[in-house]
């Protein structure tokens, strides 16, 4: 089994899981999911805003939902926000884009973890090293995340 920072991360916290690894690049969401043996929606994104200068959150959506900004800014208060770079999200996290998890990250994120990710019994995150997943129940997620913020930020 291949050694990931978020398993890493769930091994000290004692959070049960299984690493996945890809036998082939993927280059969508439905193969991503295919390939798990999972449901679109049982993938869980991890999308990192800039809210500030030097202030970012971390948005933990289910499958192919989109966070709706409105909703986003609504929430945060914030009449302005914008997706960190790929540079700003290797910066904040230590993570490439397409391998973010919202555990191991090197800078402290607010995390706001969307009302939809909980809808799945098993969900799948990033790994923090591409083609590679962590499988985990959505509630041991919540347990590790250590008291996110859970939000309804897509609209139904």
């Amino acid at each position: 089994m291949e050694k990931t920072p978020v398993g890493f991360a769930l091994e000290k916290l004692n959070i049960p899981h299984e690493v996945f690894t890809h036998s082939d690049p993927v280059h969508s969401l439905e193969e991503a999911a295919s390939q798990r043996g999972q449901r679109p929606s049982q993938i869980v994104r991890s999308i990192l805003f800039r809210v500030g200068e030097a202030e970012f959150v971390l948005g933990l959506v289910a499958g192919p939902a989109q966070i709706s900004w409105k909703a986003l800014r609504k929430y945060l208060g914030q009449s302005r926000l914008t997706l960190a770079t790929e540079e700003e999200v290797l910066v904040t996290t230590g993570y490439q884009v397409g391998a973010v998890g919202p555990l191991g990250l090197l800078k402290p994120v607010r995390v706001l973890v969307e009302a939809q990710v909980l809808n799945e019994a098993e969900i799948s995150i990033g790994s923090g090293i591409r083609n590679v997943a962590i499988l985990l129940k959505s509630q041991d997620l919540i347990r590790a995340l250590d008291a996110p913020e859970i939000v309804r930020l897509v609209e139904l």
